[in-house]
This record gives structure tokens, C-alpha cells and sequence, in this order.
């Protein structure tokens, strides 16, 4: 499978086996979404539990947040992450806070399912990472895979979950993983050892990291399309570099990275979204904290800039293997 299906099976699984998942957002339902990630849902499972909504992330969120707090498990679909702030207020105010506010009485068990990041020439509006905004929010669960095999088992674990779960699908990777040369011929998930999913069910506990490639000079954490983008450009330097793949930023599975770290004594953090405030300061901190008598360099980051995702400068704000491959050197030097 690629991405776009290991996400669509995982909801198909879920709705299978629990009739209070329901599936609803902006074109989800006779459309079957604008990446084709709900297709042949309505179908199946009918248009009470498949739906479309009005253009209001602010009233899909509300409403998921009154489903869930009635008893159900709804999956809403931000179409793109670019559009979540309309909904920030339901988000935070609400659906992070209800089990709280409540002292347990209520919980608002919801999957908010969105694309984000950029690699596509989405420009400003439809390229964002926000990621970070969540991580800062108590009561909510951040989730990215990078792998069709994850996103399935992620997704369900979400699904499943009794805490809001905000689910980033890295659209760029939807089809195939991306190494960061964009003007080399795309590549498909077809073959590749991640794309050999189960039709059936299966779950990924949260918060646990993935080593995505071991080794013992440097460790390197990122997730969602920067996994790829790190792993081809290891590979061409030949740097024995150790690949955490966090999987989860909230819960964050600190453990292994501070193995990591105490491993290699260096740490290279690599993320697609803006730098100032951005997930990748919050993991300096923690690694800072944990290994400080362990570096043997100070820990070093690669983003996004402080600007709007520009259109035609794209593949400059993109941290690709040119900025990647250029941090790598300076931390082994120092």
C-alpha cells in the first residue's frame, strides 16, 4: 500500500470493528477526499458515519468535540493544516481540556486527520507544518508517520485512543518516499519493505520512536517527510549515523533518544517546520537536559525560516540534502 491506502484501510478497519467511528470533514464522503484518503468509505458504511460538512474547521471540530463527549469516536479531516487555526479555539479550549474541566466525567476521544508540509508547490496556504502549536497544548497527542506501515498502525492507535489525537499526514510522501532531490523522477512505495502492510488490523502503540537506521557517530531526529530526506543523504555521505524516526512528538519518546544520544555524543535535529519556537527547540532542550556531559558538540538544527512557505523559492526553504548535508559536517568537525 501506499500512504494515501494504508490510511483509508486503517479507517475502514476501525469502522469495521467499532460502529461509534465516524468519518466527516470538507468533500470526505461522496468525493472520497482531495488526496482520495476516504474513498469507497461512504459507500461501504453509509453517509450517517461518512460525511460531508459545511467549509468550517471551526464547526467540524465543535461538533466532533460534542461526539465525542456523547459517546462516539469521530475522525474529522482537516483538508490541509493550512486551514486548522479557524479550529484552534474548539481544539484547545475544548477538546484538550474536557477530561479535565470534567474531572474525568467526559472525553472527547477524536482523530483530527490532516495533511501537511510542504514539497508540492502549495505555497503559503497549503505547504504549513504546525505542529509545534499542538505539542504546546496540554490534553492533546501529536502524531506523524512516515511510512505507510506506520500510518496504518498509528492511526488506529489513535482512533482508539480516549485523548484528542491530532494525526499530520506528510503529503509530500503520500505516494512514495521523497529523498529531497526534486528534480530526480519521483519514486513510488511499490516495493519498498514499509509499503508491506496488513489488510487487517494492527496498532502502533504512541509514543514510541522508530530507529530508522542505527549507528554510533551522530544522532539525528526528525519525522515525517525529513526521515527519507535524512536517510538518502546519510547514506551518500557515508556518515555512520544513527536515524530516530519519532513517530510521536507528543507523547515523545524521550528514552530512546537519550540512549541515543549518550551514544553517539552528537545530535542533529531536522524538521520541515519554522525554526523559532518550532518542535525542534523543545527536543535541543530536552536532549540539553538529559546527555549535556555526553556531547561531545553542540546540538544542531536544520528547518524551515522564519517566513511563510514561499512558492517560488521552495526547494530553498525546503531543508533538503544541500542544508542537511552541510549540518552534518560542521557537528562531526566539531
Amino acid at each position: 500500500m501506499n500512504m494515501i491506502q494504508a490510511i483509508n484501510s486503517a479507517m475502514d478497519v476501525m469502522m469495521e470493528r467499532d460502529p461509534t467511528v465516524v468519518v466527516m470533514g470538507e468533500d470526505v464522503g461522496f468525493f472520497g477526499g482531495v488526496f482520495r484518503a476516504t474513498a469507497g468509505l461512504q459507500q461501504k458504511f453509509g453517509k450517517n458515519r461518512v460525511f460531508d460538512t459545511p467549509i468550517t474547521e471551526c464547526g467540524i471540530i465543535g461538533v466532533a468535540v460534542g461526539m465525542g463527549a456523547y459517546g462516539l469516536r469521530p475522525v474529522p479531516e482537516i483538508q490541509f493544516a493550512d486551514y486548522i487555526y479557524p479550529a484552534l479555539d474548539q481544539l484547545v479550549s475544548e477538546a484538550a481540556r474536557l477530561r479535565y474541566r470534567s474531572a474525568g466525567e467526559f472525553i472527547a476521544p477524536m482523530t483530527v486527520r490532516s495533511p501537511f508540509g510542504g514539497g508540492i508547490f502549495g505555497g503559503q496556504t497549503h505547504s504549513q507544518s504546525p505542529e509545534g502549536i499542538f505539542t504546546h497544548c496540554s490534553g492533546i497527542k501529536t502524531v506523524i508517520p512516515s511510512t505507510p506501515y506506520d500510518a496504518k498502525g498509528l492511526l488506529i492507535a489513535a482512533i482508539e485512543d480516549n485523548d484528542p489525537t491530532l494525526f499530520f499526514e506528510p503529503k509530500r510522501i503520500y505516494n512514495g518516499p521523497f529523498d529531497g532531490h526534486y528534480d530526480t523522477p519521483a519514486t513510488s512505495w511499490a516495493g519498498h519493505a514499509d509499503a508491506q502492510v496488513p489488510t487487517g488490523y494492527y496498532r502502533i502503540p504512541l509514543g514510541k520512536a522508530r530507529i530508522a537506521r542505527a549507528g554510533g557517530a551522530l544522532t539525528i531526529l526528525c519525522y515525517g517527510t525529513m526521515v527519507h530526506v535524512v536517510e538518502d543523504t546519510v547514506k551518500t555521505l557515508g556518515i555512520d549515523a544513527e536515524i530516530v524516526d519519532l513517530r510521536s512528538l507528543v507523547p515523545l519518546d524521550i528514552d530512546t533518544i537519550e540512549a541515543s544520544v549518550k551514544k553517539t555524543g552528537r545530535c542533529l535535529i531536522v524538521h520541515e517546520a519554522t525554526r523559532t519556537s518550532g518542535f525542534g527547540a523543545e527536543l535541543s532542550a530536552q536532549v540539553q537536559e538529559r546527555c549535556f556531559y555526553h556531547l561531545e558538540a553542540p546540538i544542531a538544527r536544520v528547518t524551515g525560516f522564519d517566513t511563510p512557505y514561499p512558492h517560488s523559492l521552495e526547494w530553498a526553504y525546503f531543508p533538503g540534502p544541500v542544508r542537511i548535508r552541510e549540518a552534518i559536517n560542521k557537528i562531526m568537525k566539531d
